[in-house]
């Protein structure tokens, strides 16, 4: 097919080359001072995401790349797929429109901070808006037009010191070895967890402790293998990555919500489990023979046959442990078990987990409210944030151990000195990660007794 192009359209495809030439050149220089990768500058989308960072307004960065390049998307669509003036075509349009004028809004805010950054009166927003590509060209190379300061990444901030220290595996417990793991947010590498080692034994009850994106699930999810990370995760020797469509029946994990059907009974429950939980070469026997053990061990023989939504707060949490539980699992992991459930209940169900632990597992809980229960924990994992906000671990050991590690006499009292002081804590989270650090390159920690 030959395009002919007339007067009209040679002209229309110079201005709109020279217009990206002028404002990818212009925020080349912009991004040179403002300390950001400079070839970011002749990507679309992530170009303006990054002059949110030069601006301080990050968030805002977010919001506009989602309305500009939905409000792109959705453009193209009527052209493409509807027919001229029907109704979903003016519906699009519709939509297509307020998309655009969100992204102005946050193109008008991300140029504010911009101009608060670099000392510059608020009325270049306007000359942004309108005569971007000169406006570009101005702030990147007249060199009066510099920021207060660098964009901030979390590359900038260094965070406590890496170990580069490998736990040797055990054959007779779970060796954990985290290089890192990392993942991709708008367009950056961000690294979620760094440097964790640690080997827990078999019949240790483990508290995971940490505050508000220490990376308490993304380590869960790392030992599990649900999510892999530059790692090695062994149980009793065996790998658990290399290995998982086996090992995945030998590792347990019980989410804070209850994942069951309030019109089914128990039985049903859990007999709906043990098909999805054990493996398909065990004979309807021995799946009725195991489903009766975990009715009896968790004590709820006497409702089989009740309706989960009849249930009381601990039954059920109860019936969500044994869905797990029923594949007798050497692994056994459960986030915030005491949710909505009263001291004397918690106590009795972490009793419970206890007597499982004793059993020759390994049984890891993430709890809010650590200290009631303290008493039935070996050991601890407190997990926090570094300077670079990553998620490193700043102690591995035995409760009592940890006490005078930290110098805090509770739980609560170690979780508040290691959170930023942004969130309420104290934060000495590097302080710790680099305390740790000596003592597991001393060979002094990272194996609880």
């Amino acid at each position: 097919m030959i395009f002919e192009l007339n007067a009209g359209d040679i002209k229309s495809i110079i201005n709109l080359v020279v217009s990206w030439a002028m404002l990818s050149a212009g925020h080349y220089k912009i991004f040179e001072k403002c300390g950001i990768r400079s070839i970011w500058a002749f990507v679309p989308f992530v170009r303006e995401y990054k002059t949110s960072l030069c601006a301080y307004r990050e968030k805002d960065g977010r919001y506009f790349t989602v309305f500009r390049a939905l409000g792109v998307a959705l453009g193209y669509i009527p052209y493409l797929f509807l027919e001229e003036d029907s109704q979903a075509a003016i519906i699009f349009a519709i939509i297509t429109l307020a998309a655009l004028l969100a992204s102005v809004i946050y193109s008008i805010r991300i140029h504010i901070g911009l101009c608060e950054i670099f000392h510059r009166r608020k009325l270049w927003v306007l000359g942004f808006l309108i005569f971007e590509g000169v406006s570009s060209i101005i702030w990147g190379f007249v060199k009066s037009f510099q920021p207060e300061k660098k964009a901030y990444t979390a590359e900038d901030t260094q965070g406590a010191r890496v170990t580069g220290v490998k736990v040797d595996s055990t054959q007779d417990g779970l060796t954990v070895n985290i290089q890192e793991r990392t993942a991709i947010d708008f367009f950056k590498k961000k690294v979620l967890l760094k440097d964790i080692h640690c080997i827990i034994p078999k019949g240790h009850m483990v508290l995971l402790l940490g505050g508000s994106g220490a990376g308490k699930t993304t380590f869960v999810n790392a030992v599990t293998g649900y999510e892999k990370a530059d790692a090695s995760v062994l149980m009793d020797g065996r790998d658990i990555y290399a290995e998982y469509d086996k090992m995945k029946y030998d590792v347990g994990f019980v989410p804070q919500q209850d994942l069951m059907r309030t019109n089914d009974t128990v039985f049903t429950t859990l007999s709906d489990a043990a098909s999805l939980r054990l493996p398909s070469s065990v004979q309807y026997a021995e799946r009725k023979r195991r489903i009766q053990e975990v009715l009896d061990e968790f004590g709820l023989s006497a409702i089989k046959w009740s309706l989960v939504e009849k249930l009381s707060g601990g039954q059920r949490k109860r019936l969500s442990i044994s869905m797990e539980f029923i594949s007798d699992p050497t692994l056994f992991i459960l986030d915030e078990p005491d949710s909505g459930l009263d001291g004397v209940v918690a106590r009795s169900l972490f009793e419970k987990l206890r007597a499982i632990a004793d059993s020759g597992k390994i049984v890891m809980v993430i709890t809010h409210t650590p200290d009631r229960v303290i008493d039935l924990f070996d050991d601890v994992i407190v997990l926090a944030k570094d300077g670079s906000r990553t998620g490193r671990m700043a102690y591995y050991g035995t409760v009592e151990d940890a006490r005078a590690f930290f110098g805090k006499e509770s739980m609560e009292e170690i979780l508040l000195a290691v959170n930023q002081k942004e969130e309420g804590g104290d934060g000495r989270a590097d302080e710790f990660i680099e305390k740790y650090a000596e003592q597991l390159l001393s060979g002094t920690e990272g194996k609880a007794g």
